[in-house]
């Protein structure tokens, strides 16, 4: 028999056919022919997932994200809406008891359906943003064998790609509440079944007489957060013949370690039901003295509750449950007369906004908890604290927020508007939105309803430069209205009672603890009144984000650049055409124009040139001779670019500006521009950029003025610290050494220490390194590093080029951690050149103590000791070169690069791979994703640095761990 509150996912053992491939019925399908096997028409399907990502599974067609296979898949706009109307089919098992109910779940499909099961017929009604609930306790077979049929219709307004056109198409998919980017953009080619499908979660779910529907969780905060209530308000529905007499419980538990609770409340109403109706139960408000505050990445822990609520009816026991992990924070924001841009508090503090644009994991809707969880830890890794959920997207599902509530990433959620699909554009697009109104507010709302018990959700606005039509603009602003408490004036209210009796439960509104903002132009963001003012997108020279007219307004909502990814991965998803680099063509102004090949264009490749503005920042290194070589100069372009944009603004943080979002962290294909990591999850060089100048707090240098700057973003004031600046040359030696010491830094503040005078010295070196380190004097740990590649003004970094001759010896230590199919690996890497007089005070580069909330355990796990006698060398170059690996009784193994030259070891990467060494061409061995504490990073003779690696391992895989860099073509291969 069922069991109550339990909810099932159907996500396994559908069918799918092309409609107009079946000749029968859904009652048929539901009743006398189900299909049985995935015999033609019928294919094994993708749900949730979409029509397109079933085609691609069973390759039916090709795949979108390889090369220029998006070419070959036919159109939504050629083909008709009959082509991707689709027929999902499956079988349940589901018996039900006495007054047991049942209902069958639709988180989100796109866009409309008829649902069958059993011979009984159903309307899921448009509208891609909507969840649909259908009672089927009548229509259950007795035998608890259950057959359902899912006719999915693609948007009534699929649109067509125009020759030459704007973002998203013909913008004709503005007419339906649907994703806007799959009509195509500048960074995505179009999705041709326009994301047709049952897309989200598809579940059956028991209850007994009385169900609970969207519970909404308030805090609210007295005494600088030292009390705090918790407010809750939640429907429910009594859908027997009879008055259900009821207990409400709500239970609020904290978890302290591993599987132990502490219960901080547990609260018992009654509540009577009349029979088949629905009521709005508001909960006694419960009382909490100093709990654990939720705090945003880099501010403090993300402290999670358990909240459950459950009822139970008088004769039939408990009838139906609900639970949510919940934080207490309070979020505020206005506009800052000093910069006016839009400055965030949390929890009273205010946070410098340093983020990214997000469209969706995938384009094909293949929207996993695991892959949702690696994205976000990655946008927590780079230490950024904010993520905006773009209008042409998704409203995003509840397992993003749940990692981002994890993680501590705000989330700016906006609605499906955006100014080139909704009144501007080519061709000039329809400024009222979609043709009907009420489904968007009502798909509004129930987004509201999903997803407002996050503390990770930051802000709701109308839409992407652009704002709604004025009637939808005017229901969401009275819908979204902030609560009396969570406007500006609430620090005059000294407690809950001082409130309205009208207003008195925060729970009772749709939302009412978030600001809602109009469009993403508007109210301290960009110019704040609607002028196309974010961006630039292209690529820029390094020091244009410090200087005063990069840009004017106080909070850029989007700036974006390049991202070319490595090498493995254009050879993962192009063919050997698409593996030829660009052409550099040079022209009469004296700058270069990048010519990509036809794939690449296809990609949406981003030059490294913006002739007339900046010289090609890969030409700087030296005319690449190959795919490797291009690839290898974007990173360290790559890495420049986007700490320099990120160190820009912070340089001017709170004086000129309060926040900015990257355009934009991810693609949701296998895009060529704007990204830190690519669609295989691999890192580019600019994730660790944006890492090193996104962290709390940070040395820098400004590129400008070339001054020493430090930012402390926290709230604590650092004493007795010190900076270490030094320069070393392409020879290795240190001819630029000082210590700025006795050094104080307040909170919230950018301090500016000192001139770096060395380009400014006697015969500077054309090209040299800079190492800065921001450290505690008391025991010399550090807080900040910070290394950077320079060269004198005019110059470029060619002298670099026969650097990567140079070998510099190199120890490397690992110990491997592992718990099932999760690794974890500590590297110690140590350039064993002598270091020159006088001796860096920090070079062991022990770092201090950082609150880091990691997913992974290392004090749970045992070294895996090192048994074997003999492990097979490279081979190759680095034959002579390795040393075999020590056994030692503590589990450590030992590699060592002889070298006799002396110098910086530069531009070092660690990648994961299967441990075969020898790869087809073409054929991409890397282990994806890896987690690296860093990466891309160089040492100063005589300095260590300790690297952590953390993945997953697929079964029947042997992991190696190779360390590559700018002096190191080949790799040195560690095998685990």
């Amino acid at each position: 028999m069922a069991e109550i509150g339990q909810k099932t996912l159907l996500d396994s053992g559908w069918l799918a056919a092309r409609s107009t491939d079946v000749q029968l019925t859904g009652t048929q399908l539901t009743t006398t022919y189900p299909p049985t096997s995935p015999t033609s028409p019928w294919m094994e399907a993708v749900v949730p997932g979409t029509v397109l990502a079933t085609l691609v599974e069973n390759k039916v067609v090709g795949d979108p994200f390889y090369g220029l296979e998006n070419e070959t898949i036919l159109d939504i706009a050629d083909s008709g809406r009959e082509y991707y109307t689709f027929w999902f089919f499956t079988k349940f098992q589901c018996k039900l008891s006495g007054a047991q109910h049942l209902d069958l779940n639709f988180r989100a499909i796109n866009y409309s359906a008829e649902v069958y099961l059993n011979g009984h017929k159903r309307v899921l009604p448009k509208g891609m943003f909507r969840r649909h609930s259908l009672e089927v306790t009548d229509i259950l077979n007795p035998d608890g064998s259950n057959l359902l049929a899912v006719l999915v219709h693609p948007p009534d307004h699929p649109g067509s790609i125009p020759p030459v056109g704007g973002q998203g198409g013909d913008h004709e998919i503005g007419k339906d509440v649907a994703t806007q980017y799959v009509e195509g953009w500048d960074w995505i080619a179009p999705v041709r079944d326009r994301n047709t499908g049952i897309w989200d979660e598809v579940s059956i779910s028991v209850t007994g007489p009385v169900k609970i529907i969207d519970p909404h969780l308030v805090s609210s905060f007295f005494d600088r957060y030292t009390r705090v209530y918790l407010h809750a308000t939640t429907e429910l529905e009594n859908r027997s013949s009879w008055v259900a007499e009821c207990s409400l419980n709500i239970q609020v538990t904290t978890e302290l370690e591993g599987s132990v609770c502490l219960m901080e409340h547990l609260k018992t109403q009654h509540v009577s039901i009349p029979p088949r109706a629905r009521i709005q139960y508001t909960f006694p408000q419960l009382f909490f003295y100093k709990p654990n505050l939720w705090w945003p990445n880099g501010m403090g822990k993300q402290s999670l509750y358990n909240v459950s609520i459950t009822v139970d009816v008088k004769g039939h026991g408990e009838s139906d449950s609900w639970g949510q992990l919940f934080g207490f924070r309070k979020i505020e924001s206005h506009i800052d007369s000093a910069t006016g841009g839009r400055l965030f508090k949390v929890n009273g503090q205010p946070i410098f906004i340093r983020g990214g644009n997000w469209i969706l994991s995938d384009c094909l809707l293949l929207l996993s908890k695991e892959r949702y969880k690696t994205d976000i830890k990655f946008h927590a890794d780079m230490n950024l604290n904010m993520i905006r959920c773009w209008g042409g997207g998704l409203a995003e599902r509840p397992e993003f927020y749940h990692y981002c509530d994890v993680y501590g990433l705000l989330v700016w959620q906006e609605f499906w508007i955006t100014g080139d699909v909704d009144g501007r554009g080519v061709p000039v697009s329809n400024p009222n939105g979609p043709l009907d109104h009420d489904l968007f507010m009502l798909c509004a709302r129930d987004t509201v309803k999903l997803l407002r018990n996050h503390p990770s959700l930051a802000l709701w606005v109308g839409g992407n430069e652009q704002v709604p039509p004025a009637d939808i603009n005017t229901s969401l602003k009275n819908d979204l209205k902030l609560h009396p408490f969570f406007e500006s004036q609430s620090e005059n209210i000294t407690s809950v009672e001082g409130l309205s009796t009208a207003y008195k439960d925060p729970s009772q509104y749709l939302d009412g603890t978030r600001v809602y903002i109009q469009g993403s132009m508007w109210d301290g963001f960009a110019n704040g009144k609607g002028g196309f003012t974010d961006g630039p997108y292209e690529i820029q020279n390094p020091e244009d984000p410090f200087k005063d007219n990069f840009y004017k307004y106080g909070f850029n909502p989007e700036v974006g650049s390049v991202g070319i990814p490595v090498a493995a991965t254009i050879r993962a998803t192009m063919p050997r055409e698409g593996w030829q680099i660009p052409l550099f063509k040079k022209l009469p102004n004296g700058y270069t124009e990048e010519v990509p090949n036809p794939i690449w264009q296809y990609h949406k490749y981003l030059p490294y040139s913006k002739p007339g503005k900046v010289h090609d920042q890969i030409e700087l290194y030296g005319t690449p001779e190959d795919l490797d070589d291009f690839c290898l100069k974007a990173q360290l372009v790559n890495y420049i670019q986007y700490r320099a944009l990120l160190e820009g603004w912070t340089s001017r943080m709170w004086s000129k500006y309060t926040g900015v979002l990257i355009w934009k962290t991810q693609n949701p294909w296998t895009g060529l521009r704007g990204q830190f990591y690519d669609h295989l999850l691999d890192q580019t060089a600019g994730f660790f950029g944006c890492r090193c100048a996104a962290e709390p707090i940070h040395v820098q240098l400004n590129l400008a003025t070339y001054f020493i700057e430090v930012v402390n973003t926290t709230a604590e004031e650092l004493s007795n610290v010190a900076i270490e600046a030094s320069v070393w040359d392409l020879e290795g030696a240190c001819p630029y050494y000082k210590v700025f010491d006795k050094l104080s830094l307040p909170p919230k503040k950018v301090v500016s220490i000192s001139e770096m005078k060395y380009p400014k010295s006697k015969n500077p070196k054309p090209v040299f390194f800079l190492l800065l380190k921001l450290y505690h004097v008391s025991n010399y740990s550090i807080v900040s590093r910070n290394f950077y590649w320079l060269h004198v003004s005019g110059g470029d970094y060619k002298l670099l080029e026969p650097y990567r001759n140079k070998r510099i010896p190199l120890k490397i230590t690992s110990k491997t951690f592992i718990k099932g199919s999760s690794y974890e690996v500590e590297m110690k890497v140590l350039n064993k050149s002598k270091k020159p007089d006088p001796k860096t005070l920090t070079y062991k580069n022990n770092f201090a103590v950082r609150n880091d909330d990691s997913d992974f355990d290392m004090t749970s796990l045992k070294p895996i000791p090192d048994t074997r006698t003999d492990l097979k060398q490279p081979t190759g170059l680095f034959q002579r070169l390795y040393r075999q690996f020590s056994r030692e009784s503590d589990g450590l193994r030992v590699a060592e690069i002889n070298g006799s030259d002396g110098g910086v070891a530069f531009f070092l990467n660690f990648s994961v791979h299967g441990a075969k060494l020898e790869h087809e061409e073409g054929e991409d061995s890397r282990i994806l994703p890896v987690h690296y504490s860093d990466n891309y990073f160089s040492l100063v003779p005589g300095e260590e640095m300790s690297i952590k690696i953390s993945f997953k391992v697929p079964p029947g895989v042997s992991p190696r761990v190779t360390l590559r860099g700018w002096n190191y073509h080949h790799g040195v291969h560690t095998v685990l």
